[in-house]
This record gives C-alpha cells, sequence and structure tokens, in this order.
C-alpha cells in the first residue's frame, strides 16, 4: 500500500495537505490584521473637530404625566485629540429650534476601544470616560433656580454664565456620584466623511452599562 501511495505523490516527502484547523487559523488571523488596520484608519481619521448640523432631539429620561419621556435639545461640538482624548461641549436648549439656550456642558477624557459594532461595517464600540474635566454653565435665569435649589451642596451659588467645575463631585441634575468619572457605552462610526454615535433608546435610557450600549446610529456630526 505505501509503494502505491508513493507512486501516486503521496510518499513520506509529499507537503501534508493543509487542514480545515490550520485554514481556519490563517483566515483568523488575516481578520485579525484587517481589523487592526481598518481601526488605525478609524482613528487617524477621527482626529480634528466635529459639530453638529442642526439642534437635534433625543428622548429625555424625564417623564411627562402620561410616563413618555420628555424632549431634550442640544448641539455637541466634538473634538477627536491624538492618544484617543477627546473633548465634548454639548449646548442644550429650553426650545426645539434652539434659540433659547439653557446650559452648556463640557467634558474631557479618554475614549476605549471595544472592538467591532454589528451596527455597521467599519463601526467600533468606544466607551467615552470625562476623566479630566466635566464643566456645567448654566445659561438660562430659570434653569439657574433649579440647580441652586438641587445642587448647591458643595458649590457657590449657580449664575448665569458663569462655570463650575462638577468633576468627581456629586451632582444630582446629571445622577454624578462623588469619586465616579461619567461614562458612557457607546459607538463609533464613520461614513462617507460622517461622525456617528449610538442613537439613544426611545426610552430616554442613558448608555450607563454594557447592556445598554446603543445598537442603532443617532443623527451624525460633520467635520468642523
Amino acid at each position: 500500500m505505501v509503494a502505491r501511495l508513493s507512486t501516486l505523490g503521496w510518499g513520506r516527502n509529499t507537503k501534508p495537505m493543509p487542514t480545515r484547523r490550520t485554514d481556519v487559523a490563517a483566515t483568523l488571523a488575516v481578520l485579525a490584521n484587517s481589523s487592526a488596520m481598518n481601526l488605525d484608519t478609524l482613528k487617524t481619521d477621527l482626529l480634528g473637530n466635529w459639530a453638529s448640523f442642526a439642534t437635534e432631539l433625543r428622548p429625555s429620561g424625564q417623564k411627562n404625566a402620561d410616563g413618555s419621556p420628555q424632549p431634550f435639545y442640544l448641539r455637541r461640538a466634538f473634538s477627536a485629540l491624538p492618544g484617543d482624548r477627546f473633548a465634548l461641549t454639548i449646548t442644550t436648549f429650553a426650545d426645539s429650534l434652539g434659540q433659547v439656550p439653557m446650559a452648556r456642558l463640557r467634558l474631557a477624557g479618554h475614549m476605549l476601544w471595544r472592538g467591532p459594532h454589528p451596527v455597521a461595517v467599519g463601526a467600533q464600540q468606544v466607551d467615552f470616560i470625562a476623566d479630566e474635566a466635566y464643566d456645567v454653565t448654566p445659561l438660562l435665569p430659570g434653569f439657574v433656580q433649579v440647580l441652586n435649589q438641587v445642587a448647591a451642596d458643595g458649590y457657590a451659588p449657580w449664575a448665569v454664565g458663569v462655570t463650575q467645575s462638577v468633576f468627581g463631585k456629586n451632582f444630582a441634575p446629571f445622577g454624578l456620584e462623588a469619586g465616579r468619572n461619567f461614562m458612557e457605552y457607546d459607538l463609533v462610526h464613520l461614513h462617507e466623511g460622517l461622525l456617528f454615535w449610538g442613537a439613544r433608546h426611545v426610552d430616554g435610557r442613558g448608555f450607563d452599562s454594557e447592556s445598554k450600549r446603543p445598537t442603532n446610529l443617532q443623527i451624525p456630526m460633520m467635520k468642523a
């Protein structure tokens, strides 16, 4: 039998046929290398300043009498910085057209990349951690009154246009706890020069755990 196989090219010096396990391992290695290259490209393309097209609408965590979420109007200005750092300014508004600014929030920190997200080809799971700064500037007298009622402890009296840091402190209006950095389990996707994050859950839930990471895309930002 050995002699017959040898004559057919199956002798001792014949190279072994690749096994299915070998093929799978090679394929996984190629995919891993491709994924790393795609992530590096995404990080490079993400660098720079991004901004909202117009006033955006979100469902908030505050509820109406019927249990439906109240609307939340805002504009975003985001900067992706070297070293996986970011800066984000959110301006909130009391009206849908964005003509009555209510507050300005400034966050700064780091992005942690957690792997591909299935929402779209090239999308990545990203955790945003505000571990450098979190500032609040009230811009509307009515909001100042609210802050002086519910967020007076540990802060100077709130005033229109005066910024205070809430970093590392208790801040009840935004659910912040002392000693814990604000963090969101989000996603990042770039497509045709537009930056997408995850869409808010329709019931107003935040992205404060892995189980609440978004599964849809939010209205995008453009390069500023």
